[in-house]
């Protein structure tokens, strides 16, 4: 679990982020909503220990966060940023086999095991045959898939996951939820920053959504899927149509 307490951070003088107090479970899948600048990925790094509050505690299941080593913190957090770090000239297996970093370090004896975890996770998320391929060189839906590989083969029971869809065509948007959504399944919490509150919707156990720093929604999907609620949170009038196809109803700006 990821508890926040009495949390401010400040961006040049100013609180981009103050929450009371916040726990996550690593048994949900939850979605971290908001427009540009509410705190989104502010919360994000926070959470992976990217940046420090001001003032405040996170703690990680009941231990302050910075009392981790960095490889004891990520055997318990995998993350992934918006921006993706370079990794020319690495094949998918290559990058898939830098999670597992955490549990043989840069000078540890890779075993029988390693190999077997790195060749699961290609194959549970569907990228085996791309093993010798250059992850550069693939498709953003196959590259966004290479990395929630290394994610799992770092074995982390918490991921946290900052706008993987931002770069995704919808097919590709809603392969990569559904993805998501079975490893929640099979036990991985999952905690991911969206812009679309219908994918949001669709896929969610939790939602918390942030403006202008704050918690200002924190429930299930079906109780923020209000008119007068999504109108305050982006500030546009918003209306929401039934869809037959749809256990819930799809919001649109009226």
């Amino acid at each position: 679990m990821l508890e926040l307490t009495d949390i401010k951070v400040y961006h040049q003088q100013k609180c981009t982020l103050d929450i009371e107090h916040l726990t996550i479970q690593e048994n949900q899948l939850t979605v971290i909503l908001g427009h540009n600048g509410s705190g989104k990925s502010t919360l994000m790094k926070l959470l992976a220990r990217e940046i420090v509050a001001k003032q405040g505690d996170v703690k990680l299941n009941n231990k302050n966060v910075n009392n981790y080593s960095h490889r004891d913190f990520a055997k318990q957090v995998a993350y992934l940023p918006q921006r993706l770090p370079q990794v020319a000239g690495l094949t998918v297996s290559e990058l898939v086999r830098l999670g597992r970093f955490p549990w043989r370090g840069i000078l540890g004896r890779w075993q029988a095991e390693d190999k077997h975890i790195i060749e699961q996770a290609m194959q549970q998320t569907d990228v085996l045959h791309y093993a010798s391929h250059f992850a550069d060189s693939l498709s953003g839906g196959e590259r966004q898939r290479a990395w929630i590989a290394m994610l799992l083969a770092q074995q982390s029971p918490i991921f946290l996951l900052d706008e993987p869809t931002s770069a995704l065509d919808l097919a590709h948007q809603y392969e990569l939820m559904q993805l998501l959504t079975e490893l929640n399944e099979n036990g991985k919490g999952i905690v991911i920053i969206l812009h679309d509150i219908n994918l949001a919707c669709r896929f969610a156990q939790r939602i918390i959504a942030l403006k202008e720093g704050q918690i200002c929604f924190d429930g299930p999907p079906k109780n923020l899927l209000n008119t007068q609620t999504l109108t305050a949170l982006y500030g546009l009038p918003i209306e929401l149509l039934n869809s037959p196809n749809q256990p819930h109803p799809i919001a649109s700006i009226a």
